[in-house]
């Protein structure tokens, strides 16, 4: 067989299973993005920084690195109420970055099963001792972590990893919980929160904040990709690990900077996100409307936040409901595998600060019609 047999054979089994994908622009109304908070429409650049380079130029140790990036970092450390803040190309990148640099061989990490793919590619590279306990299920954890504790070798360390709001079930970790768990056993505790910063928390700096459990956690990662409507992601963590990460995480040390002109638009949305009191009020009279019209037509999608799953079970079916609400005027997408486990596809439907209460409502009902 040819390498450009091996392709096409890969890419036939996936149209057979209902899984091929393609690029397609965005198209009616927005409910597949992560802009939580509707700020991402167009944007220029800052009136107040009309000197600083548009693109990259080479790694933050080499020639990328600029004032700005120190002031955005700063704020940011400011806001969490954490030593110290690193800017990243993203939250892939700072997710996985961060794993594959604080875990050694020999250590052991426990992820929630249903972790974003940067987490688990982050232990590919670690390659440390793995434990996947089931999703939320804290008993199956602490049997991991009594086990683990009672043989440890010394010198190795346990981390736990798990995200604050996932991402394609619309639920949150059991953060307090998982502190006290992680405290009794002497492990590290690591929250991704990509899809809360902005958007929990009376400033809206994200869950672990929120939960009153800064102090208590190793580090946090977050993303501006989302509802921040920013290029980047930042790790919160301490000034120590912020020194370990710029001198050993090759993430950061061989990736091109962010532009400094990208710096300034972080520093102006810093101040906006933290004082949108107003914008997130309307997120959650949205989420709430909106589950509410789901549950009057018989839908009860899991959690109870701004991403809503409404599982449909084979790609087939969940591909062409997602489809009819397109043609419908409704940007909805189907997540298949391997993005969720097999037989849980899913319309994957994000609610935003701006979108029309009546808008939601029709949606609820074409969902229902659809499926």
């Amino acid at each position: 067989m040819t390498l450009a047999s091996r392709w096409t054979a890969a890419l036939d089994d996936l149209r057979a299973k209902g899984r091929h994908r393609s690029f397609r622009p965005p198209a009616g109304l927005d409910f597949t993005s992560n802009d939580y908070l509707g700020y991402g429409g167009g944007r220029r650049q800052p009136a107040a920084a009309p000197d600083l380079q548009v693109t990259g130029m080479s790694s933050r140790l080499l020639r990328g690195h600029h004032a700005v990036w120190d002031e955005v970092e700063t704020m940011l450390a400011a806001w969490h109420g954490a030593e110290a803040a690193l800017v990243m190309t993203s939250g892939y990148a700072a997710n996985e970055g961060l794993i594959a640099t604080v875990a050694e061989p020999g250590d052991w990490v426990a992820v929630d099963e249903l972790s974003h793919a940067c987490i688990i590619d982050g232990l590919r590279v670690a390659r440390p001792r793995k434990f996947l306990f089931r999703h939320n299920d804290l008993n199956h954890l602490e049997d991991g972590l009594r086990a683990e504790a009672a043989k440890r070798p010394e010198g190795r360390e346990l981390f736990v990893v798990t995200e604050s709001l996932f991402s394609m079930d619309g639920d949150t970790a059991l953060l307090r919980e998982l502190v006290d768990l992680t405290d009794r056993y002497g492990a590290h505790l690591i929250v991704d929160e990509a899809h809360t910063t902005g958007c929990f928390g009376p400033r809206g700096s994200g869950c672990v904040d929120a939960a009153g459990v800064r102090d208590r956690v190793l580090a946090t990662v977050h993303t501006g990709g989302k509802a921040l409507g920013l290029p980047g992601a930042y790790v919160c963590a301490s000034v120590l690990l912020k020194e370990f990460l710029t001198n050993t995480c090759r993430h950061l040390i061989f990736t091109t900077a962010l532009p400094p002109a990208v710096g300034a638009w972080w520093r102006e949305q810093i101040p906006r996100v933290q004082t949108d009191d107003a914008g997130r009020r309307t997120l959650y009279e949205n989420t709430t409307a909106f589950r509410a019209a789901l549950a009057r037509h018989g839908l009860a999608p899991a959690g109870r936040d701004y991403v809503v799953p409404v599982v449909v079970g084979q790609d087939d079916p969940a591909v062409r409901a997602a489809s009819e609400l397109q043609r419908r005027g409704y940007d909805v997408r189907a997540i298949r595998p391997p993005t969720v486990p097999a037989g849980t596809c899913r319309l994957r439907v994000s609610v935003h600060a701006n979108h029309d209460a009546a808008v939601l409502a029709q949606l609820a009902a074409a969902i229902a019609e659809v499926l």
